[in-house]
């Protein structure tokens, strides 16, 4: 039905006298609310139309006769078809211009899906005005036509009976939209083309799919009635603006049942699942499986379509139950001095959901640890607290602990709950006694001695004390274990420590004055214990090192100018037992006097030159006296070797190797022999090698002369033993 207003925009809701069977769409479409059977008179119900600003209402009388059956061949006289006009246009002074007279708004076709036919079935009857006087050709354009999908719609080209060829889907196709054309004989268009609107009325022909056939969701325990848990969600292919679409949910089963048969419940419209009940306990159920069906036809059990899917709803955890220890007292032992050790392992119990924060374990000491020696570490694995020690413990000083701890979750307890939130204990744990080691008091120990200390006098005395005040042991027995110069002894029962040679500061075993040894101090518990002591000497200087002239040879021209050496003085002393130095020339022989002369430039350096004008080129040994400051003074007489040579004009020699020649030392003379014996060396060696190379060839040459069968002779050779040649 089709109702227009004469301005055109009134809201207009449609109304039936018989709700109960019938029922108008607010698009002018009638629908059976019912199932039931037309009696053979025709059946009278009113439709009205009221404006919903003005209530001004207008009615209309539907009367609805049923289809007469029919055959296909008899169906055009048994059924009239309605016809569709072309609007007529009317010609103005013969003028190829047309003016429309009116213009129809054609109401659309209503074809409903999945027709059984039979097929071609008549729709409508285009017809022009003009077909009175004119021979006219009718078509029709457009998807469902002439475009794909092609051939559903055809018409007859002379009578203009559109009619369609097969069933119709309206999940495929809503609507079809078609154009109708009237031509002459000629194809010359007679009429403007006309729309036509084929709506495809929807059939409850496709039942509810949910997206998903099992759903997953999640609630935590304890929830309160009303929390929300998950929305499941289903589809439905018809016309989501009729009952054919509406979709309703309900929760068919749920379990368990368990502490209620009625835990959930679901919006039936968007299909949000909530707790209905309280009670969750995820200690007692885990998980909750619901069966929710979805009805079409907004739920109508009867006309409604429906599909199930399932939804399981975990019941998550939450702290409800706090760790409680498994007794009252724990007890361990650990060795004195043993760090790193587990010596407990306190067990709770935890009703929450394992390896979560509900349920992980922190352990803390509450008491009996001042000093903090102990620590307490949770097992990932099992959630056990691991009493460790990480200071060392003295049994002389500490023989037992009692430990009061506490233990928690990680996270807090969730709000309501009456237990308390952390449960305590007590760990006893008793110290085992060992046998520790002996220590040097005090370690290391320093000494000052003078050096030159004679062999066989006593240094000091080094002894160590044993920490192990309540085992029966002997007393301990000591022994040297490092001395780089063996100059001591230590008396294994008192700890005595002589000397067996001189202390000497300037040994290379004495570094900055000091020299260290190391001494064993061994007791006779179980398993024996023993403990090292560092014993260092700082050695005091004396003069007992005369200084020496260094370098020791030196060079210079015959002539006094330039004839300068400079010397310097080594003492192995230090101060004050060096320098400054004297330094002076002995008054034999004669000869040193007269020819040198020697003047000190600094505390440790002097120069030597001659004193005469020219000295002839040679080598001479020049004895220098040095004198150190050390009280008492000591000396000693060093020879310099000078090498007096001629030199230029530089100062440089120009008869080093005639000087050299004359001067060469038994060094030079055996370098010189090595050198000849190892030349003479490879001369024979290299004689020997050639004459083995002869006879080899000669050999070779035997071998292979053609005119010999070698199997037939013998070859003789002068030295027993065939080399490698003889094959």
């Amino acid at each position: 039905v089709r109702f227009r207003s004469c301005d055109g925009n009134k809201k207009i809701h449609f109304g039936s006298s018989e709700p109960e069977d019938f029922r108008v769409g607010e698009d002018g479409v009638v629908y059976a609310e019912r199932s039931f059977q037309l009696s053979a008179e025709p059946t009278e119900f009113v439709v009205s139309a009221q404006d919903k600003e003005t209530q001004q209402e207008w009615q209309m009388r539907v009367k609805l006769t049923p289809e007469p059956a029919f055959t296909g061949a008899s169906e055009k006289d048994q059924r009239k078809i309605e016809e569709i006009i072309f609007p007529w246009q009317q010609y103005k002074h013969s003028s190829p211009l047309k003016r429309q007279k009116r213009d129809w708004v054609i109401p659309p076709i209503n074809l409903p899906e999945n027709s059984k036919g039979p097929f071609p079935q008549e729709l409508v009857r285009i017809r022009s005005d003009r077909d009175k006087s004119l021979s006219l050709r009718y078509s029709v354009t457009g998807p469902g036509a002439d475009q794909p999908p092609t051939g559903i719609f055809i018409i007859n080209p002379i009578s203009g009976q559109l009619s369609v060829t097969k069933p119709l889907d309206r999940e495929q196709i809503a609507s079809f939209h078609l154009r109708a054309h009237a031509v002459d004989v000629n194809g010359n268009q007679v009429e403007n083309p006309i729309d036509i609107v084929i709506n495809v009325i929807d059939m409850n022909d496709n039942r509810p799919e949910f997206l998903h056939q099992v759903w997953n969701g999640t609630v935590p325990e304890g929830s309160k009635p009303g929390t929300y848990v998950m929305t499941v969600t289903a589809i439905d292919a018809d016309d989501p603006n009729a009952q054919n679409g509406m979709l309703r949910y309900r929760i068919v089963s749920q379990a368990p049942s368990s502490p209620s048969p009625n835990m959930f419940t679901i919006n039936n419209e968007t299909g949000d699942i909530i707790t209905v009940a309280a009670g969750l306990d995820r200690e007692k159920v885990q998980q909750y499986t619901l069966i929710i069906q979805a009805t079409d036809m907004e739920g109508n059990p009867t006309y409604g379509l429906s599909n199930t899917a399932t939804a399981v709803i975990a019941v998550t955890d939450v702290n409800d139950n706090p760790p409680e220890f498994t007794a009252m007292t724990f007890y361990g032992e650990v060795p004195e001095n043993r760090v790193d050790v587990i010596v407990a392992n306190l067990t709770v119990t935890d009703k929450d959901q394992p390896h979560t924060p509900a349920w992980n374990a922190m352990y803390r000491m509450t008491g009996g640890d001042p000093t903090g020696r102990f620590t307490i570490l949770t097992d990932p694995n099992s959630n056990d607290g691991l009493v460790t020690v990480v200071k060392p413990i003295d049994f002389e000083t500490n023989r037992m602990f009692v430990l009061t701890v506490a233990a928690e979750n990680q996270v807090p307890l969730a709000k309501g709950i009456q237990h308390p939130p952390q449960s305590t204990a007590t760990v006893s744990i008793t110290v085992i006694d060992v046998n520790e080691s002996p220590y040097f008091v005090p370690n290391p120990k320093l000494v000052r001695q003078e050096e030159g200390l004679m062999a066989g006098s006593m240094l000091t005395t080094f002894t160590a004390q044993d920490p192990d005040r309540y085992m029966q042991q002997t007393s301990l027995r000591y022994s040297k274990l490092s001395d780089p110069a063996n100059w001591l002894k230590i008396d294994p029962v008192n700890g005595q420590i002589t000397t067996t040679a001189v202390l000497d500061r300037e040994s290379i075993y004495v570094q900055n004055n000091m020299y260290n040894a190391t001494f064993l101090a061994s007791d006779n518990g179980i398993p024996p214990m023993s403990g090292t002591g560092t014993l260092q000497i700082y050695l005091l200087d004396i003069n007992d090192n005369a200084p020496q002239v260094h370098p020791k040879e030196a060079t210079t021209c015959e002539t006094v100018q330039p004839n300068a050496i400079n010397i310097t003085a080594v003492d192995p002393d230090i101060d004050p037992n060096a320098g400054p130095f004297a330094f002076e020339l002995p008054d034999t022989p004669a000869s040193i006097k007269r020819n040198w002369t020697i003047v000190r430039i600094s505390g440790d350096h002097a120069q030597l030159s001659l004193r005469i004008r020219f000295l002839e080129a040679g080598i001479y040994d020049v004895p220098i006296v040095i004198t150190d400051s050390g009280n008492p003074h000591a000396s000693s007489t060093s020879l310099l070797k000078v090498k007096v040579c001629q030199c230029d004009i530089n100062g440089d020699c120009t008869d080093v190797d005639r000087i050299v020649g004359a001067g060469l030392g038994t060094g030079a003379i055996i370098a010189i022999l090595l050198c000849i014996i190892i030349l003479l060396i490879l001369v024979l060696m290299f004689v020997v090698w050639m004459k083995r190379r002869d006879k080899e060839r000669q050999a070779k040459q035997l071998l292979i002369d053609p005119e010999d069968d070698v199997r037939d002779n013998i070859l003789k050779y002068d030295e027993e033993g065939g080399g490698e040649e003889d094959q």
